[in-house]
């Protein structure tokens, strides 16, 4: 691929395109980890016990480890949506409100069980502020995983 004088860096140009589509994959391939790393491995296979401290916090101690667990599947099945790119603004607002509801509610109830305390707050913000940029501001028209 070549350069040609006037040629423009935007979504109407080749090269655009192509970092267009590799931020799309980029930012599928980060978000789906964080769910996918935070469901499998600290919930389901328990790897972070203080995971189910927060759910027994927050549900009650009995049956918290299955409670875990289940959190935990459905951190997997929703990463595999968001990788999917398959409707990727609804999964982003999806995300925003799920951190945050999650956040809010771990803060008043477990806040000396969270990784930074009352300052995981800010580290929520920050991702759902990513998360609400790339999801509003990227995949435009982003329907499938073959686009």
């Amino acid at each position: 691929m070549r350069l040609e004088a006037g040629d423009r860096i935007g979504e109407n140009c080749r090269v655009g395109r192509i970092i267009s589509q590799m931020s799309r994959i980029g930012f599928r391939v980060i978000f789906a980890s964080v769910w996918l790393v935070n469901g499998l491995f600290c919930k389901v296979l328990d790897w972070v016990p203080r995971h189910r401290a927060i759910v027994s916090r927050i549900l009650g101690s009995e049956h918290a480890l299955g409670w875990t667990r289940a959190i935990g599947f459905g951190e997997i099945v929703f990463a595999v949506w968001i990788f999917s790119g398959i409707r990727w603004r609804l999964s982003a607002i999806a995300q925003v409100v799920l951190v945050g509801v999650m956040n809010l509610i771990e803060f008043f109830l477990a806040p000396d069980l969270l990784l930074f305390g009352k300052f995981n707050s800010l580290v929520a913000l920050a991702y759902m502020s990513l998360v609400g940029w790339a999801g509003m501001t990227t995949h435009k028209g982003m329907v499938s995983p073959s686009r």
